[in-house]
């Protein structure tokens, strides 16, 4: 299976500093997006994101327990530049990613998250969510009691119920994806989802073929739409005699 990348950061036209960061590598990418409002937000997406180097610099295959490893190693470095920098208390990220893992019936694409930063998938035509938001508003529309739309102006929209840097290790969901030759996997911050509808963001990745101009186009999107965040985006595409 190939996997090609592009990648993009901005720190939009609001924030004085950039609190996301992102990893593009051989086998696993990812995005982390610092939490705004904790202390040193800005440095907390950082350990988190070296976490997940480490996790593709390891020997051998990767498979899922490794991923959910990787990523309770991230939650730990976090606490632990706390404990070094006792100013930083509080400070939290997110961490969404996609890492090529082996498996019985071939390689697979193992997607993990945890927190408001999210995976999509384009397939045959369709963009789809692969992760699910951690968030207030993901629960209370999961339960009916708010549309998508009022979701997206909600007042609790920022709110999440899962981050790294808690004491108490949060739980990663993952995903094992089936990758197929032409599917295209976009992984962002939601400094990118709180600017630009699904619908734009699918149009671009129909319509823009280079993953790094896909990004870039993206990112300018975002910031064009306000730029209110810091904006990141991954976008990876799949081919290669490997992939179904």
């Amino acid at each position: 299976m190939i996997v090609t990348h592009g990648c993009a950061s901005h720190v939009g036209h609001v924030r004085e500093t950039n609190e996301d960061a992102h990893y593009c590598g051989r086998r696993v990418w990812a995005v982390a997006d610092g939490m705004g409002g904790h202390a040193a937000s800005e440095v907390a997406s950082g350990p988190a994101i070296e976490q997940v180097r480490l996790l593709d610099a390891s020997p051998g295959e990767l498979d899922e327990a490794a991923v959910r490893d990787a990523v309770a190693a991230a939650n730990a470095a976090v606490l632990a530049h706390t404990r070094r920098h006792p100013g930083t208390r509080g400070m939290g990220t997110t961490l969404v990613g996609v890492a090529r893992v082996g498996d019985a019936d071939g390689p697979r694409l193992c997607v993990f998250n945890v927190g408001d930063s999210r995976a999509y998938r384009l397939a045959h035509g369709h963009l789809a969510q692969v992760s699910v938001d951690h968030s207030e508003v993901e629960e209370l529309r999961a339960l009916g009691i708010i549309t998508a739309a009022e979701a997206r102006v909600h007042p609790l929209r920022n709110v999440v119920t899962r981050c790294l840097g808690l004491p108490q290790a949060p739980d990663a969901d993952t995903w094992l994806v089936r990758p197929r030759a032409g599917d295209r996997l976009l992984l962002c911050s939601d400094g990118l989802t709180g600017e630009v509808s699904d619908g734009a963001i699918a149009l671009v990745l129909l319509t823009v073929p280079d993953p790094q101009e896909a990004a870039d186009a993206l990112v300018a999107a975002a910031l064009a739409a306000g730029g209110q965040d810091n904006v990141t985006v991954v976008v990876l595409d799949v081919g290669g005699d490997d992939a179904d």
